[in-house]
């Protein structure tokens, strides 16, 4: 494969927020502690206070792994090896997490794992003193299934449907049957169709939690690469990070901290991505998972009728830590505590509401991570590229609007002259000599004449717009292509990645697929990948 690289800013898909980041506006600085540069990275591994108990998050891992340690696609010889590395105090993580998407969901739950694997490799050439361990954080805690219950794929969407409650990563995948049959059957038989569909059936029918189903899928992808899958519901790992349960749900100091920042964030024009509450953990048992709200000196836990005292609270906590879930700005806090994390890697919208945590984690006394942005990429195969290529458009052009590329297109390639521009700027001229010679006359004839102007003006615009509609109508079977074209690479009007599954360029090129993307994405050059297969 062959691969271009254009600009964020050039899609048009990215906020100015994001924008901003990456272009180190000074006005976000006070947000975040490093710039995601080498020269940010070689900053935080020299102060980096790692507040994580390496030996039991290792012990954890192992006995996390052990029910996949024989599988065909464990590759445990690696993943063992940086699990131990672990335990050393010169190996830190870089980590990215994402929910339990059926079948890995959308392509950029792909891309997001690849650009932690890249840049874990790329920091090693640089810092070869040090080790980096790429880690996915499956967020098997969140209970909002109907935004993973499903998957696009090939024009059709596969949906598991099921009512479930509490967290998503503890429901039984048994159920799945219909949705398993139908995504094998859009993966069909051909090249390796039959080595995917194989994956996703030991997967989802051999495990009873969705948590540990997707780590075997996650890891028949990544695991030879060295991914490290981590399940932080854990009552080992809660316990290290029960006092900073106990003083936010006590003392609320998230809500104070994150709701100052975004007063001050949306001054600046950001688009706030998360808000606060007073209390930011939920209660979770098996098939539960509902919010801790304080009310008549009580803590409640809504839609249950369980109440606690100040002092009943903080026995729970004291005795079930793993009860107590965080929630999205707690989630980060509690992610770098029991990680020797360094860079975290998300999307667009991760990085805003990372922007809005800086000083929770200062408050607590928690290292603040480099934010990468991560990859995105428009993946094309030999058919696609020949027909942009037939077609005519450069990577710039094929972010535009539909109607926009058409009509940039019918300017391109019509024989007609179809700018009107040279014409009306011959009678703007005019309309200069009519504005003096009835100002000549009457001072107040000027305003009529500007009138008159405007309206010849508007007349004109319309005019060449009838020009391009009719010169379109000539090009009529080129201009369909280019509906076929867009509607195939930005799926309802929308980035590729945001939409389509990952299974059938799998089919396609099996783990070469996964190669080629570590290969061309590029986690710290910020730039949009154009990932085309060679139309040799």
């Amino acid at each position: 494969m062959d691969s271009s690289c254009i600009d964020y800013k050039d899609t048009g898909f990215f906020s100015q927020t994001v924008i901003d980041y990456i272009e180190d506006k000074a006005e976000l600085r006070p947000y975040y502690s490093y710039r995601p540069d080498w020269e940010g990275f070689a900053e935080i591994l020299k102060s980096e206070k790692v507040t994580a108990d390496r030996a039991i998050l290792a012990q954890i891992l192992t006995e996390q792994y052990h029910q996949i340690s024989q599988s065909t696609f464990s590759n445990s010889g690696l993943i063992n090896e940086n699990i131990s590395l672990l335990k050393e105090a010169n190996t830190f993580t870089i980590t990215t997490g994402h929910q339990l998407n059926i079948f890995a969901g959308p392509l950029y739950f792909i891309y997001k794992i690849v650009t932690a694997i890249k840049l874990a490799s790329q920091l090693k050439e640089k810092f070869p003193d040090k080790n980096f361990v790429p880690v996915y954080w499956m967020a098997s805690e969140d209970h909002d299934f109907a935004e993973i219950n499903y998957t696009n794929i090939g024009g059709k969407k596969v949906h598991w449907w099921y009512e479930a409650s509490g967290a998503t990563g503890r429901i039984n995948p048994d159920t799945m049957r219909q949705a398993l049959n139908q995504y094998k059957g859009v993966l069909g038989l051909e090249h390796h169709g039959g080595e995917l569909a194989e994956i996703v059936e030991n997967a989802y029918n051999g495990f009873d939690k969705l948590a540990d189903a997707t780590r075997y899928l996650v890891n028949a992808l990544f695991g030879q690469y060295g991914l490290v899958i981590i399940d932080a519901d854990d009552h080992r790992l809660k316990q290290q990070f029960a006092a900073i349960i106990e003083s936010d749900i006590t003392g609320q100091h998230s809500f104070s901290h994150i709701s100052a920042t975004n007063l001050e964030l949306e001054k600046l024009g950001v688009h706030i991505q998360v808000n606060p509450r007073e209390i930011n953990f939920f209660y979770m048992t098996d098939g539960l998972r509902e919010r801790i709200v304080f009310e008549d000196e009580v803590y409640k836990v809504l839609n249950t009728a369980m109440v606690f005292t100040k002092e009943e609270l903080l026995n729970e906590i004291k005795s079930y830590p793993e009860r107590f879930s965080p929630n999205v700005v707690m989630r980060p806090l509690y992610q770098e505590y029991i990680l020797p994390n360094i860079a975290y890697v998300g999307g667009g919208a991760e990085v805003v509401y990372w922007l809005e945590l800086k000083a929770n984690f200062d408050f607590y006394g928690i290292d603040f991570p480099i934010l990468i942005l991560r990859n995105s990429g428009l993946v094309l195969t030999h058919r696609n590229a020949a027909k942009v290529q037939k077609i005519g458009l450069d990577l710039k052009e094929l972010f535009k609007g539909t109607e926009e590329i058409k009509k940039l297109w019918v300017k391109k390639h019509s024989g007609h002259e179809l700018s009107l521009a040279e014409e009306w700027r011959e009678l703007q001229s005019i309309f200069e000599k009519l504005k003096l010679r009835s100002f000549k006359i009457d001072p107040t004839l000027s305003q009529s004449t500007e009138a008159v102007k405007a309206r010849l003006e508007h007349a004109i615009h319309n005019l060449e717009q009838k020009l391009i509609r009719a010169e379109k109508h000539n090009y009529q079977t080129r201009l369909e292509q280019i509906d076929q074209v867009k509607t195939e690479l930005f799926p309802k009007g929308s980035l590729q990645e945001r939409s389509e599954n990952f299974g059938l360029f799998y089919v396609k090129w099996g783990q070469e697929f996964i190669d080629e993307l570590i290969r061309h994405f590029d986690p710290l050059d910020f730039k949009f990948t154009v990932v085309e297969e060679r139309l040799d």
